[in-house]
């Protein structure tokens, strides 16, 4: 008998106690190294040519709507409330499954199917809103929409909700082939989103998502109550900057407040294309039914300073009145400032004792 070919019991006794350690430590989160060599790296290193020609090889990302959202682009998509931004985010699916741009936008992209996640809309909700007396509008047949399921009690064994959110998102992009996951809204992915810490850990999965199954991304997010006289910027994303520092491009819908009704969209950040539509060039939008269907119907483009809340005198010292009888009552200058929808600094000024000069 072949004594050599057999391990000491010794040594199965190790071996076996090694890899319960590593399992423990794996349940914990913790990492267990034995073998360096054979630890997958965490930077992929190559020269910088060699990057430009394995890059040749990929095609150029399409344009999904326009210059706001290419393929394999995580976006973000954000508003204050009841401006319509889940309207557009439906009218984006419906284009991409159909393969018909929304004009004068290009779509680039073949037709391909899409996975809608609606926090927002019981699914009641949803059939009235795209039925118009007689008129049902009928989608393509690869958008799917998700709804959150109440009942659900899987959950409960996880210690963070969002970790069971991204798991379920997987299995419904591997189940529906989505080549397009819409997210709405980001709130009801993490709560707080305002630490940075959890935005870049929400990011980072988001990410992650995009990356392992090729997916292009939109998540809708709000904004909180905001300035109306002053133009929309990175600053009016709810929560932590790290949304938009960590996402590859990011547009919002803001109100006209010269031609009521009537909506525009803005270019906030963009990675691989030029800034199209800037503060002097936004995109002007209405609602419009058709069929059942509701949807913007993109009328021109105007500079977005003529659609901004015009501060009159009178208007400037109400507010002067409204900031110094909230601070009387003991509010802070932020909490102020939310109340009446003006910056900080602006509470600040209006508060700001003057300054007794010598005669």
């Amino acid at each position: 008998m072949d004594h050599t070919a057999e391990k000491p019991l010794v040594i199965q006794m190790i071996q076996n106690e090694v890899r319960e350690a590593a399992a423990k430590l794996g349940r914990k989160g913790e990492v267990m190294i034995s073998d360096p060599d054979a630890v997958v790296e965490l930077f992929d290193i190559y020269p910088a040519n060699e990057w430009m020609a394995m890059e040749t090889e990929h095609e150029t990302p399409q344009m999904l709507f326009g210059n706001f959202w290419l393929e394999g682009e995580l976006c973000i998509l954000f508003a204050d409330t009841n401006m319509g931004k889940s309207l557009l985010a439906v009218q984006l699916a419906d284009s991409i499954t159909r393969g018909q741009p929304i004009a004068p936008f290009t779509l680039g992209a073949e037709a391909s199917p899409v996975l809608y996640i609606d926090f927002e809309l019981s699914g009641k909700q949803f059939e009235q809103r795209y039925t118009d007396g007689q008129n049902r509008y009928h989608f393509a047949t690869e958008f799917y929409r998700g709804e959150y399921n109440q009942f659900n009690r899987a959950s409960s064994h996880y210690q963070k909700l969002d970790r069971y959110v991204i798991e379920a998102l997987t299995r419904g992009i591997k189940r529906t082939d989505a080549r397009v996951l819409i997210i709405d809204n980001i709130t009801c992915l993490r709560n707080g989103t305002e630490s940075a810490g959890a935005a870049l850990l929400l990011m980072k999965e988001l990410k992650k998502l995009k990356t392992r199954h090729g997916v292009s991304i939109l998540v809708l997010a709000h904004t909180p109550k905001r300035n109306p006289r002053l133009p929309l910027s990175r600053n009016d994303l709810q929560g932590s900057k790290m949304l938009i520092n960590f996402c590859d491009s990011a547009f919002a819908m803001g109100e006209s407040h010269s031609m009521p009704g009537q909506r525009y969209l803005k270019q906030i950040k963009q990675r691989s294309t030029a800034e199209t539509y800037g503060a002097d060039n936004i995109c002007l939008a209405q609602l419009e039914r058709h069929n059942g269907f509701l949807k913007f119907v993109f009328t021109g483009h105007d500079c977005e300073k003529n659609h901004l809340r015009d501060t009159s005198r009178q208007e400037r010292e109400r507010m002067h009145r409204e900031a110094k009888k909230l601070s009387d009552e003991g509010l802070s200058q932020r909490q102020v400032a939310e109340r009446l929808g003006l910056s900080v600094g602006s509470v600040n000024r209006m508060l700001r004792p003057p300054l007794n000069l010598p005669l």
